[in-house]
């Protein structure tokens, strides 16, 4: 059995669900649905932020990793950390999977920032996740809350983390671009 492994923060962990809604745990049950043999670890933490996953990513490597799905990044820009840091601690952090598991595939798990701002935080933030993709030949989820941010009808009350109803459109997003590369790599030997 293959392992994918979800690293994340809490939209990824699940807040204020049980884990079995995250939507995690409804792509385990699409590639089961599906016919894919994989196991899927779901290794967020709610309030994660870069610097946290550069210290959490080591526990995580001693399991085999063949899909590395890594979304962190927006609890960064909501504490200001600049772009060109939050960039590099995601950089490091895929550094440390790929040297650890050579062959791994990676999907990013990209963010966007209302535009609310004039400067260049906003449009750099969302630039770096296709950025990151390229430059590591991963796949790219361009903004995880597609058809979710904003929508009182499938968020919890603090309007910031999806309920039950968002967290399947979640998955359905995370899917589209985990689907062909499980499968991918399923058929490859």
């Amino acid at each position: 059995m293959k392992t994918i492994l979800v690293f994340g923060d809490s939209l990824s962990d699940g807040f204020g669900l049980a884990r079995s809604q995250a939507y995690p745990a409804l792509l385990a049950d699409r590639l089961r649905a599906a016919g894919l043999n994989y196991e899927v670890v779901n290794a967020s933490a709610s309030g994660g932020t870069t610097a946290g996953g550069l210290q959490r990513i080591t526990k995580h490597l001693a399991r085999k990793i063949d899909i590395f799905v890594l979304q962190l990044g927006i609890n960064d820009a909501f504490r200001g950390v600049p772009v060109s840091q939050t960039r590099e601690n995601l950089q490091t952090i895929i550094d440390r999977v790929k040297r650890r598991y050579p062959a791994v595939r990676v999907v990013i798990v990209g963010m966007q920032l209302p535009v609310y701002a004039t400067d260049d935080f906003v449009h750099d933030f969302g630039r770096m996740y296709g950025e990151l993709a390229t430059t590591n030949s991963a796949a790219v989820v361009p903004y995880l809350l597609a058809g979710v941010g904003g929508d009182p009808a499938l968020n919890l009350p603090d309007r910031i983390h999806p309920n039950a109803a968002g967290q399947k459109i979640l998955a359905e997003n995370v899917w589209s671009v985990l689907e062909p590369v499980a499968r991918d790599l399923a058929g490859a030997r």
